[in-house]
């Protein structure tokens, strides 16, 4: 969580007023504790008066002996209530956090200072801060042990942060499974990686949970670290428990993981099913599993793509073909470019482009295709020959009255031909209703502060052209443009 000064001054400001570092901010959440103590900071260098003065932090009086006639400095504990430790705590004074650090053990809520004292800049306030935080965090528990974990970790980023976490990593491995369990459900980010690294390295999770951890996991280091070690178990006859989750995730490169170990479990059959998997790298492994046992994944691909008029063929199938096929098997998926699916369509534009077969004439109908996966991937493979394109009939796609993706997909053939006709579009739809089209046309015209060689000097057109998007550039610009095209006024 972020905050704004405004924020944080009003926080030391309620300190100042007696409220516990409980009721001013979320103590669960680590940013606010670091932000506190900034707070406190900031406003002790703009107004040092308000904050507790190193005298009612060590108790010193002056007193008056009437029998010597001497004045004496008598020094007795002032009791400070927890917002004035949290104060002296984050005190900009470093010999009135030192002195406090001993005085915050009778307030535990008070802990997350001294996780921040220990990587503090003087070194004496660390050295007090740390004894006290090694004996307090053995007993710090649940909900507590979660927030107090993200601040340590949030902390060992800064300088003298280390030892805070590798404190904490010393109390987890010897404390109670509890524990780092507590930290696995966490929220913060960061502890949680933490925390399975560590459950991996004393092996606190089975195999099974690892997987199921990885396959529906939305973090793609943790997905990586519990993939890793779910797989380390996987022999000979693997327990489904293990790859049935990896199988099954959402995740491609969980998926991948688990089509990869089927090698090593000796199941290279069940690998057949990924080779349409839509993912890229889920299709690889699945071809490389079943190479390493002897199957060609090519002719299967081939008897998947044969009949152009099977409602079940899988999506995947045309570009797993052009990814293991060669430029002779861009016959199988020119008659897929009418299969009544859509994603199949689309697959088959790809799979011509990946084979470098991608004809100008068969592919630029497919443009009007009611699918918009399929102008995109028509886009994609024509942008090479944008230049060669007529641009009438690309025009006329870039009409009011066509569907979005088809006017899209125009515009971005048009837009890479570029000369003239690149700025005749983007001027036509610069007061066109959608607001994408919009935008585009704006970064297009932009783009000629440098114009393009191909442009005639002295263009007429272009002249006009530019009076129409004159209020994109400023006038010096415009000017500059105006004698580079070889235009006078």
């Amino acid at each position: 969580m972020k905050t704004d000064g405004r924020t944080r001054y009003a926080w030391a400001g309620r300190l100042l007023d007696g409220e516990s570092p409980h009721t001013v901010i979320d103590t669960a959440d680590a940013s606010a504790w670091t932000a506190l103590d900034v707070a406190i900071r900031e406003r002790a260098r703009s107004r040092p008066a308000v904050l507790p003065s190193r005298s009612r932090i060590e108790g010193r009086r002056i007193g008056w002996d009437p029998v010597e006639g001497l004045q004496l400095n008598r020094r007795a504990r002032a009791p400070l209530s927890e917002s004035e430790l949290a104060l002296a705590l984050c005190h900009i004074d470093g010999r009135i956090r030192e002195a406090v650090i001993e005085r915050a053990a009778d307030f535990p809520g008070l802990l997350p200072l001294i996780v921040i004292r220990c990587a503090d800049w003087a070194a004496p306030v660390r050295e007090r801060a740390r004894p006290l935080l090694a004996s307090a965090l053995p007993d710090v528990g649940g909900a507590d042990l979660v927030a107090l974990a993200a601040l340590v970790l949030r902390v060992a980023t800064r300088g003298h942060g280390t030892f805070a976490r590798d404190l904490l990593d010393r109390t987890l491995r010897a404390g109670p499974r509890e524990n780092v369990e507590a930290l696995l459900a966490g929220r913060d980010r960061t502890t949680r990686r933490f925390a399975h690294r560590l459950a991996v390295q004393e092996r606190l999770l089975s195999p099974a949970t690892l997987a199921r951890t990885a396959a529906g996991d939305g973090d793609v280091v943790i997905q990586d670290l519990c993939a890793e070690a779910a797989l380390a178990a996987v022999r000979e006859g693997a327990n489904d428990e293990v790859l049935g989750p990896l199988l099954l995730s959402r995740q491609p490169r969980v998926r991948s993981a688990g089509v990869t170990a089927l090698r090593r479990a000796g199941r290279p059959a069940q690998a057949e099913p990924f080779l349409v998997d839509r993912s890229g790298v889920v299709r690889a492994c699945a071809r490389w599993v079943l190479r390493q046992h002897g199957t060609d994944p090519l002719p299967l691909y081939r008897e998947l793509c044969a009949d152009a008029s099977d409602p079940k063929l899988p999506p995947a199938a045309p570009l797993g073909l052009s990814e293991s096929g060669t430029r002779t098997d861009a016959a199988l998926l020119v008659p897929l470019l009418s299969h009544p699916s859509g994603p199949v369509r689309a697959a088959a534009v790809a799979g011509l482009r990946l084979l470098d077969r991608a004809d100008t004439e068969l592919l630029l109908p497919l443009l009007d295709d009611p699918s918009p996966s399929v102008a995109r991937e028509t886009a994609a493979a024509l942008l090479p020959s944008a230049q060669q394109l007529p641009e009438a009939w690309l025009t006329r796609r870039i009409a009011a009255d066509r569907p979005a993706h088809t006017r899209l997909a125009a515009f971005r053939l048009l837009r890479a031909g570029g000369g003239v006709p690149q700025l005749r579009a983007a001027v036509h739809l610069l007061t066109d209703e959608s607001p994408r089209l919009r935008s585009l046309a704006v970064q297009t015209i932009q783009l000629w502060t440098v114009p393009p060689a191909d442009v005639p000097l002295g263009d007429a057109e272009v002249d006009a052209l530019l009076d129409r998007c004159a209020h994109l550039f400023s006038d010096y610009v415009l000017r500059r443009l105006r004698r580079q095209l070889g235009i006078t006024r």
